[in-house]
């Protein structure tokens, strides 16, 4: 019979291993997405950026909220994108008085090549098999649903 913990005080500790766990791995992504973005000339901001407008072209506001940070870094990191070719502002076909930044298409062969050059998760999930890959998606996708959290374009 599976447990889960109930109660909001001390975790216990398989919810402790977990988490550690789990910060391991974020800490071990991001190690490697820094390595990857300066291999394509980028810093790691730059390059989260340049992923996200991949997805779909978004407002400053909105892709400051994404990243967490201030509309005005956000107008910097699009400045530097777009003087390298690999992002461009354009008005929003909603609301022409708004600009939106969207990935060019030299951005989106870059941003295809820094996911690419991932070892990281790549290695290891190689290593699972279809149905333990689709368990830990399934898995992730709950714990980020939970918090909903789950990134708009990924579900």
């Amino acid at each position: 019979m599976a447990t889960t913990p109930s109660s909001p005080g001390r975790p216990d500790d398989l919810t402790l291993e977990v988490v550690g766990l789990i910060g391991s791995v974020v800490a071990r992504y991001h190690e490697e997405y820094e390595e990857a973005a300066a291999g394509h000339d980028l810093t790691g901001a730059q390059a989260r950026l340049l992923s996200l407008l991949c997805l779909e072209p978004l407002p400053m506001r909105k892709l400051a909220h994404r990243l967490k940070c201030e509309p005005s870094n956000v107008t910097g990191i699009v400045d530097r994108l777009e003087s390298r070719g690999l992002a461009e502002r354009r008005p929003d076909p909603a609301d022409r008085r708004v600009k939106v930044a969207a990935a060019t298409r030299e951005g989106r062969r870059v941003a295809r090549g820094l996911r690419e050059s991932l070892r990281f998760a790549r290695e290891p999930l190689a290593a699972l098999t279809d149905e333990e890959r689709r368990s830990l998606r399934d898995i992730l996708r709950t714990m980020l649903d939970t918090e909903g959290t789950v990134p708009e374009g990924r579900e």
